[in-house]
């Protein structure tokens, strides 16, 4: 099916608005591969109208409740609906003051009205390896919030992603939240700093998540480094936190843990650039942010 100017249009489908988290499982196991869930629509709608997915029923899960809602609460942490958008998300006042790495890796998706649709947990859920909250969302410890037939099942953000569109998402569940653990409370610094080929509104080249604490108990620090679109999933590279554990804060620690970082990071050649540039992007990016972190926290 086609419009008027021969653009492709959608195809036929149900749509149902759903009022609580058993209609969603109900529908879910009723359809099985047939059913689509819609948060913000900006990757479902272009899917829908290349021929990508053809659905029987479409599922609006963003009137279940507190699916959009974002909760803070001092000594639980920040709770935040998977139908929250991006620009409510990268704006909220206790994000941008306790979760700043959250905040910045929201307000880097795509472009300033996309954000005013897409959603935390579209850009989770569809598992790209360039999707820019998934660093930060695995460096900062967050919990997924599965609900299906039992009810709820908690994920950890590392053992959520399996390859490129793959999660651990069962056939009949889907995410209704985001759980990130309270922030530290020693002296703290975070950033989010991504590669495209513009400076704005393109999928990341090389995503670099990277927080820093101090650690009053013996006077350390505790950094903690995140990879986004270098690998199938994004990347928590602990053998470059441990190495930054074990050594004095500085332009030579940077230097070699920034070196590690490049090896480890799998990217691929495609149309917007070649592995060997990523990976030397690796390296700039994850020293960038490593030395921004670290002034930030002396400052």
């Amino acid at each position: 099916m086609a419009d008027m100017w021969g653009r492709p249009g959608l195809p036929r489908f149900d749509y149902v608005c759903a009022r609580t988290a058993a209609e969603v499982v109900e529908l879910l196991q009723e359809h099985g591969a047939d059913a689509r869930l819609l948060m913000g629509g900006t990757d479902l709608l272009p899917g829908l109208r290349m021929g990508k997915w053809a659905p029987r029923v479409v599922i609006d899960v963003k009137a279940l409740p507190g699916i959009r809602d974002v909760t803070y609460r001092e000594g639980v942490g920040l709770e935040v609906g998977a139908a929250v958008t991006m620009n409510a998300l990268a704006c909220h006042r206790a994000v941008v003051e306790h979760y700043p790495l959250l905040a910045q890796a929201a307000g880097s998706v795509a472009s300033y009205q996309l954000r005013n649709r897409a959603t935390l947990g579209g850009n989770l859920c569809n598992a790209s390896p360039c999707a820019d909250t998934a660093p930060a969302t695995v460096v900062l410890d967050a919990e997924l919030v599965l609900n299906g037939p039992d009810g709820e099942r908690i994920v950890q953000a590392g053992e959520f992603f399996c390859g490129p569109g793959k999660t651990v998402i069962g056939a009949d569940e889907f995410l209704v939240a985001v759980r990130f653990p309270p922030p530290p409370q020693d002296r703290h610094a975070a950033h989010y700093e991504k590669l495209g080929r513009c400076r704005t509104g393109d999928l990341a080249l090389v995503g670099v998540a990277v927080t820093c604490e101090g650690q009053r108990d013996n006077g350390g620090y505790r950094f903690r480094l995140g990879l986004g679109s270098v690998a199938p999933t994004p990347l928590r590279v602990s053998d470059v936190e441990a190495f930054l554990a074990a050594n004095q804060p500085g332009e030579e620690a940077f230097a070699t843990a920034a070196e590690m970082a490049m090896s480890v990071s799998r990217p691929i050649t495609d149309v917007r650039g070649t592995a060997e540039y990523q990976q030397a992007m690796v390296r700039t990016l994850t020293q960038r942010v490593l030395r921004e972190v670290w002034d930030a926290l002396q400052g």
